[in-house]
């Protein structure tokens, strides 16, 4: 009897890895990926069967219909609101920034303010403020959310406003804050403060979806201000870690329409998260009080995640370094971008853009560390300029093109945040904020030093070879 038991259970295993191979042929998003899957699960079902369902699956399954209903529902709200909206929404002539629209799908507004946070000090100092002064609702979202000094200040300032009868939604990663005590949220709850996981694996549909993150990081006040950028909440974010030292990142403060964009994501995520819709404000909120050109900056917003019928993220990349004509500078804490990014990026600087790359010095995720140095040889050769910076941990995901526009976000030049992550960015097509852009990247570069070919050609054959197996793994790190 348990030899047919296991003889069925052998069956049943290669039928699944049979499936299984079928539906990676349908859907793998990348050639190279459809075969590996393939030969893995016609050859180790056994292993590889567990891993496909985790890590291979291409799509968010869930999200899209609940984006239908959302859709539905939002559509109908915004209609209430189009004659005060309409006078925002601005027509391109710029077939750079079309593109983008359509790939966010989200507008590009005008009546904007932006603000450059520099470091945690800045950026949370701009976040509390915010949520001290917030009357009706508080939209918060992070990654990473830690039970520290830092995230106890960010829990008292969500207390009160809760106190002041202030409306407060925290959503937050169960990974990626996989160490937040229940004691912390229970704190939270009982202040009456709405709290919820993004629950990547809902339901027993979706059980398998551990490989997907929310990565965003979100604060919306009121409809009227909205934050975004590279910074979670942890003491290691002020730079108070000693394992990383000093913390390099950006964040931005936008006041105007825009921020119904914000807005937006986080409902489309606590839709999902909850399965409740929740009552916000959709008029667009503008400061008239200042005529100055600050006051008056055009941005999109640009969502993206594995639930998008393109692969947002990617294609963004790809189209600012092909919009670029002489400068294109780069940010990113995890550089394994892939072969299309990684072809924009050569073929940019074949044509004489100045194409800089900045990274930590300072490994945080040693794999994706290793990885880079698998294919930077081959990008230097091309012309690219690859800085790494020195003081500390560099952590911000900015992207500045030309003197034209820049972008400030979550994004990572990585495949989990072009393919497996929930990601959101501001695109800024502004001088003004270009050039603000520009000064603090000139700072940061001052703060690096640059890698030369020679040195990449003078490492040890061990560390070529581990840094080729690291970048094997690059569609899971």
């Amino acid at each position: 009897m348990t030899s047919w038991l296991i003889g069925v259970a052998i069956f049943l295993i290669h039928v699944g890895g049979a499936i299984s191979a079928v539906m990676a042929l349908m859907s793998s998003r990348t050639s190279q990926g459809a075969i590996a899957w393939i030969i893995s699960l016609l050859t180790m079902p056994y292993l590889a069967l567990p891993a496909y369902w985790v890590f291979g699956r291409p799509r968010f399954y869930g999200y899209v219909s609940a984006r239908g209903q959302r859709d539905t529902l939002l559509r109908r709200v915004l209609l209430r609101y189009r004659d005060r909206f309409d006078s925002y929404l601005v027509s391109s002539s710029h077939a750079d920034v079309k593109a983008v629209e359509k790939l966010a799908m989200m507008p590009l507004t005008s009546g904007n303010r932006t603000e450059l946070l520099i470091d945690g000090e800045q950026t949370f100092d701009s976040l509390f403020a915010g949520i001290d002064a917030a009357r009706s609702y508080i939209l918060i979202q992070f990654f990473i959310v830690r039970d520290d000094a830092l995230g106890r200040r960010l829990q008292q300032h969500l207390m009160r406003a809760a106190e002041r009868q202030v409306r407060v939604y925290f959503l937050y990663d169960e990974i990626g804050s996989r160490q937040l005590s229940e004691g912390y949220l229970r704190d939270l709850r009982d202040a009456g403060i709405n709290v919820s996981a993004f629950h990547s694996s809902r339901g027993w549909r979706h059980r398998f979806q551990l490989n997907f993150r929310n990565h965003r990081k979100i604060l919306v006040v009121d409809g009227r201000e909205g934050w975004l950028g590279g910074l979670n909440v942890g003491v290691e974010y002020l730079g108070e870690n000693p394992r990383h030292g000093a913390w390099r990142d950006t964040h931005l403060k936008l006041t105007g329409p825009s921020v119904l964009g914000l807005q937006e994501a986080f409902w489309e995520d606590w839709h999902w998260a909850t399965g409740t819709m929740l009552s916000l404000s959709w008029a667009p909120a503008v400061d008239h009080h200042d005529a100055t050109d600050d006051s008056d900056r055009q941005v999109v917003i640009v969502p993206s995640g594995p639930a998008d019928p393109q692969e947002t993220a990617s294609l963004m990349v790809q189209h600012q370094i092909h919009s670029a004509q002489h400068r294109l500078w780069v940010t990113s804490p995890y550089f394994v971008p892939d072969e299309g990014v990684q072809g924009a990026l050569r073929l940019a600087a074949m044509r004489g853009v100045d194409v800089r790359i900045m990274m930590p010095e300072r490994p945080d995720h040693l794999l994706v560390f290793l990885s880079a140095f698998a294919f930077l040889p081959d990008m230097i050769k091309a012309g690219i300029r690859v800085f790494r910076y020195q003081p500390g941990f560099l952590h911000q995901k900015v992207m500045l093109i030309d003197d034209e526009a820049a972008s400030v976000g979550t994004v990572n030049l990585d495949n989990r945040s072009f393919r497996l992550n929930f990601e959101i960015t501001a695109l800024v097509p502004h001088r003004g904020f270009a050039s603000e852009v520009e000064a603090m990247l000139q700072q940061d570069f001052a703060n690096c030093r640059e890698v030369t070919l020679e040195e990449m050609r003078a490492r040890p054959l061990w560390r070529k070879l581990v840094s080729r197996a690291a970048y094997l793994l690059a569609p899971v790190q």
